[in-house]
């Protein structure tokens, strides 16, 4: 291929108004907006991280001298006594009572979500899927307290026949075993998070599946699939990273949810006989921290608090991890 003063022929093809560009007038990283946004960029990242990592050193500051007086096993004990000369405290109905809800939630949200993206995507009609997919997403703009309200007053005497009929059908069972509690179980959270993540996983899981080429779905077509047989061979498993990182990010807001959960949960007194079923009461590390924070008074159980929190922001961090690295696969795996 010719070239003029080392540019290809091909870059020097007559623009729109059959003039020959000049060589300046081509897209430069070199320009002066181009440097501006691109540090703008850079320095909002180092920003971000640099608040992550004080957060995280500040818990750990706070936390470590607290932990070191515990007298009791942090991770497995169920006491919660921070105060006093020789403090114990532990975080094990905490972990169970957060995990356990959160889990429900996703069990109910995710297929829940992934079944309402797929209606919007690929069965419901043009002008039903747009207010369809409006009202979805207008369940992320409600408060927490709206949602926490709304589960106390309404939802609790819906749910509660339900809750009866569970235990008298699967009371043998551990997990559903009867325990007297009326109010905010931990199964009655996991449902009520469910609805509130819901519309992250529809969202998110909407989106992915309306990028699946069409030429994938035409070609199961094509080749005498059904409407369900394209969905299993061509929309689900090009969205099923991103359906993944959804869940991934639901769970994250499930975790660290706390106005609606304070509202609803019902704390065990102390020395109550600790029991796995999912009908029983507890509080979750973001309601235990909410509701006591009037006992920051001095270090000590300062501290025992802000070594709960860690452990939350720990789960958390490590959820929202495992989003980003399901997406950076599936950017490898298109690229």
């Amino acid at each position: 291929m010719s070239t003029v003063t080392g540019v290809s022929a091909t870059d020097q093809a007559p623009g729109p108004d059959g003039k020959q560009p000049l060589q300046g007038d081509r897209a430069s990283t070199g320009r002066f907006g181009d440097r501006l946004f691109g540090g703008a960029a850079t320095a909002s990242g180092v920003v971000v991280i640099a608040l992550v990592s004080l957060i995280a050193v500040f818990l750990v500051v706070q936390a470590v001298p607290a932990l070191m007086n515990n007298s009791e096993s942090f991770f497995t004990s169920r006491v919660w006594a921070p105060g006093g000369e020789k403090p114990a405290f532990g975080i094990l109905e905490f972990l169970w009572t957060t995990v356990t809800a959160s889990t429900i939630a996703m069990l109910v949200a995710v297929p829940v979500g992934v079944a309402v993206a797929l209606f919007i995507t690929q069965y419901a009609p043009t002008w039903m899927s747009r207010p369809a997919a409006g009202l979805v997403d207008l369940l992320a703009a409600v408060p927490s307290i709206v949602y926490g309200l709304w589960g106390l007053i309404a939802f609790a005497p819906v749910f509660k026949p339900v809750q009866g009929w569970i235990e008298s059908a699967l009371g043998w069972f551990p997990l559903f075993a009867p325990t007297g509690i009326s109010g905010g179980t931990i199964f009655f959270i996991g449902i009520v998070l469910a609805i509130m993540v819901l519309p992250i996983v529809t969202a998110l899981s909407r989106e992915v599946f309306d990028q699946t080429p069409i030429a994938h779905k035409e070609g199961a077509l094509a080749l005498g699939a059904t409407q369900w047989e394209m969905i299993r061979t061509a929309v689900l498993p090009f969205g099923r990273p991103g359906v993944i990182s959804a869940s991934m990010l639901a769970l994250g807001r499930a975790l660290g949810e706390t106005i609606a959960v304070t509202f609803l949960v019902s704390a065990l007194s102390d020395g109550s006989p600790w029991t796995w079923s999912l009908f029983n009461g507890g509080e979750t590390f973001a309601s235990k921290i909410a509701n006591n924070a009037a006992e920051f008074s001095n270090p000590g159980k300062t501290g025992a608090y802000i070594a709960a929190g860690l452990v939350l922001f720990v789960l958390t961090f490590v959820v929202n991890s495992i989003a980003r690295v399901v997406i950076e696969r599936r950017k490898a795996f298109t690229e």
